[in-house]
């Protein structure tokens, strides 16, 4: 069997992404504990990626969410997640595939997943913050503040084999 046909890259990444499906999981069956909250950047434009076409056309390429102080619907399935946040105190339901994850972070614990979703151009500044989560937090960069500081930041581009 060919080294490139045995990804294992590939399969760290999958099981990494079921760590976001199953904190999401816990956060739907029993609330967010204590400080924890979630930063998720995702692409917006995967094709199963399901949002209101204004947040479409303001972040064509990603966008972070936060999941803190008002949430509803959290609803996880085995290939996507949805969840309602305010935009603008209105109220919009957002389908996240976990393949469209490109970072999940919970800054209370200084624990944060980085995921490659093979296409490197990154939007920048593409970040919208639910009105409800910047209550009393301030706007995430990016690339939630704290990740920058999260010494459990996993990188999988490390492990990748490097076309020539």
């Amino acid at each position: 069997m060919p080294e490139s046909d045995l990804r294992y890259d590939r399969m760290v990444e999958d099981a990494l992404r079921s760590v976001v499906g199953r904190a999401l999981e816990f956060v739907s069956q029993h609330g967010l504990p204590g400080d924890h909250h979630f930063y998720i950047t995702f692409r917006t434009d995967d094709p199963e990626t399901e949002i209101p076409q204004h947040l479409r056309e303001r972040y064509p390429s990603e966008m972070t969410i936060v999941l803190q102080h008002q949430f509803w619907d959290l609803e996880v399935g085995d290939q996507n997640f949805g969840v309602t946040l305010s935009f603008g105190d209105v109220p919009q339901h957002l389908r996240i595939p976990y393949r469209a994850v490109i970072a999940f972070a919970d800054p209370s614990v200084r624990f944060g997943l980085q995921f490659d979703v093979g296409n490197g151009d990154k939007a920048a500044g593409a970040t919208e913050t639910p009105d409800t989560a910047a209550q009393n937090q301030p706007k995430p960069a990016e690339t939630p503040e704290n990740e920058a500081e999260t010494e459990n930041v996993v990188s999988f581009d490390q492990f990748r084999k490097k076309s020539t």
